[in-house]
């Protein structure tokens, strides 16, 4: 299958804006890439084997925004809105080529290896061998089309976060699942149960693939949603890795499917916007309880008190 590449070059204040409209016109495995952040990647030789030069030399000061829309899709409409919003809004540079499917998987291999993220977590892409340490809980992961690697800051953040909060009695949300990465995480961390919610159908397919290949697919259920809009059951953790505006729209409604004394994990937030989140929990009945930042990105973590 071919695919459109959309490329918007933005900065990091711009992001929730374009990765809002790119949601909204339907994006099919959006990507983040920070080219400071490979930088910095560069200089941890036993995280990464490899950085490819064309990562570090974009030629662009700012942050890479990639979206993805399949052929099949009737992309002049897409792209008329897209452009419409980006350059009203000035929000960067657009720019396009067409991807096969094959080709970006391979892509992903280039620059994606195995890590620690956490205590004990180890996120291992499917290609790799890796031999674990006694105490290692290994996620193995392919991507495929799906945003969520685990090298992200924001999926890091979370997964610390669900190891504090996740035993064998908890029931965990995943709210915008991507490849599933966090749904699994909690499983493998003894989760009783797991749903992972997504409304981009390639997130939904790689999701059920990557829980059948860390043998937890009996563990969690994955669901074709738009955020917790199908749920009517409640969770004692909810975790939603998306972005500031998303989850601050959710939270007045989150209530209803969280158990009192539930926990909300809450990322994709950048360190500018973290305020208006904190704003929005204390006045919607949640207890902040921590608050960790990583290269300007901010996972805040709540409780429902009332």
């Amino acid at each position: 299958m071919n695919w459109l590449e959309v490329i918007i070059k933005t900065t990091p204040e711009n992001e929730d804006a374009v990765s809002g409209i790119l949601y909204d016109n339907g994006a099919t495995g959006l990507t983040i890439e920070d080219p400071n952040d490979i930088v910095e990647l560069d200089k941890i030789k036993d995280a990464w084997d490899f950085i490819e030069p064309d990562l570090i030399n974009t030629g662009h000061d700012g942050i890479i925004i990639k979206a993805y829309y399949s052929e099949a899709e009737d992309l002049s409409q897409i792209m008329d809105d897209i452009t419409e919003k980006i350059t009203k809004g000035g929000f960067g540079e657009i720019l396009t080529s067409k991807v096969d499917e094959s080709d970006w998987a391979e892509n992903w291999k280039i620059h994606y290896k195995t890590t620690k993220i956490g205590k004990n977590i180890v996120i291992k892409p499917s290609w790799e061998d890796y031999q674990p340490e006694s105490d290692d809980i290994v996620i193995e992961l392919d991507p495929g089309m799906a945003f969520g690697t685990g090298s992200h800051e924001t999926t890091v953040m979370c997964a610390k976060a669900l190891e504090k909060h996740v035993n064998p009695k908890t029931t965990v949300f995943d709210v915008g699942c991507g490849s599933g990465i966090l749904g699994i995480i909690a499983a493998k961390l003894g989760a009783g149960r797991v749903l992972a919610i997504d409304l981009d159908p390639m997130c939904v397919k790689v999701t059920k693939e990557n829980a059948i290949i860390n043998q937890v697919d009996e563990e969690i259920q994955v669901e074709q949603g738009n955020l917790l809009q199908m749920v009517e059951e409640k969770a004692d953790v909810i975790v939603a890795n998306i972005i500031a505006e998303v989850i601050v729209n959710i939270i007045p409604g989150l209530k209803n499917h969280l158990e009192k004394d539930g926990i909300f994990i809450a990322s994709g937030i950048i360190e500018s916007k973290s305020d208006i989140v904190n704003t929005a929990l204390e006045n919607n009945g949640y207890e902040v309880i921590h608050i960790e930042t990583m290269n300007g990105w901010t996972a805040i973590t709540s409780k429902l008190v009332i």
